[in-house]
């Protein structure tokens, strides 16, 4: 299931946590159900980077991330213009993202940043607890391209 295209992934647990979000955005109020939906994804992608530092069994560091990359943007799902990438930080913006526009053709662009853009920094936490993920901007909400600044958390 790694090498499967996380594009085609995201669209297999929208479409369930999309009718978990409408059950408890009923039962609960739309600030539980966008609570909740956070909080597993959050802890999905924590799990989804251990797994990936576990197969490599050492701590990743910034070459290992961009070797998986690949899957992020594989078929055409990202558009990335590459700004600075060595040992302590990896910068990139992406100036296309299809995941934005999946979840707005789905119905869920008002939560499309709890599905993809939140697991970011999340996936990190697993991968490599070092590093971290700055971002001001994202497509998801508006912006006109999203700005990873990855780095080294002693390269601060």
């Amino acid at each position: 299931m790694k090498d499967m295209p996380i594009l085609e992934r995201r669209r297999i647990e929208a479409l369930v946590l999309k009718h978990v979000y409408e059950v408890v955005k009923a039962r609960s109020g739309e600030e539980e159900a966008r609570a909740v939906i956070g909080d597993a994804v959050s802890n999905a992608a924590i799990e989804h980077g251990k797994g990936f530092a576990e197969d490599l069994g050492r701590t990743p560091d910034f070459k290992d991330f961009a070797d998986i990359m690949p899957l992020w943007t594989k078929e055409d799902a990202l558009e990335i213009e590459t700004l600075e990438s060595d040992d302590d930080s990896m910068n990139f913006n992406v100036v296309r993202c299809r995941y934005s526009e999946m979840y707005k053709e789905m119905g869920l662009g008002d939560i499309g940043h709890l599905l993809s853009c939140n697991r970011d920094g999340d996936f990190c936490r697993g991968y490599n607890p070092d590093m971290e993920l700055t971002r001001t901007q994202t497509i998801m909400q508006g912006a006109t391209h999203c700005d990873f600044r990855y780095k080294m958390k002693s390269q601060k």
